[in-house]
């Protein structure tokens, strides 16, 4: 019999793209997703945050950051409040959610 094996290690990845937008919106996008993964069991194992950084760039340094953790297995699924927050292109977020199944690395979204 195959048992599904819950993941155990979450990592949460925030963005918001202007200075027009609050440091609060890092936070309250930290707290949607702390909440799912506290109501599914998981633990955090890090937290993520690009801040005032547009998401039509790859070159984010957490973004970034979360893809060398997952290559290294720091974690088990992703946690994000929107698909939106990987990026503004539907290219880059395919791209990234082909990385993520490539490190059997679940996306999950508020």
């Amino acid at each position: 019999m195959l048992m599904h094996s819950t993941p155990r290690k979450a990592a949460i990845y925030a963005r918001y793209s202007t200075d027009l937008q609050s440091d609060s919106s890092i936070e309250d996008q930290f707290r949607v997703c702390r909440r799912m993964i506290e109501g599914h069991g998981w633990r955090e194992a890090a937290a993520y945050a690009d801040a005032a950084i547009s998401g039509a760039s790859l070159l984010r340094p957490d973004y970034q950051r979360l893809l060398a953790d997952a290559r290294a297995g720091f974690f088990d699924v992703v946690v994000a409040e929107g698909l939106d927050r990987f990026s503004r292109d539907q290219e880059h977020i395919a791209a990234f959610y082909k990385q993520m199944t490539f490190h059997g690395i679940p996306v999950v979204t508020v």
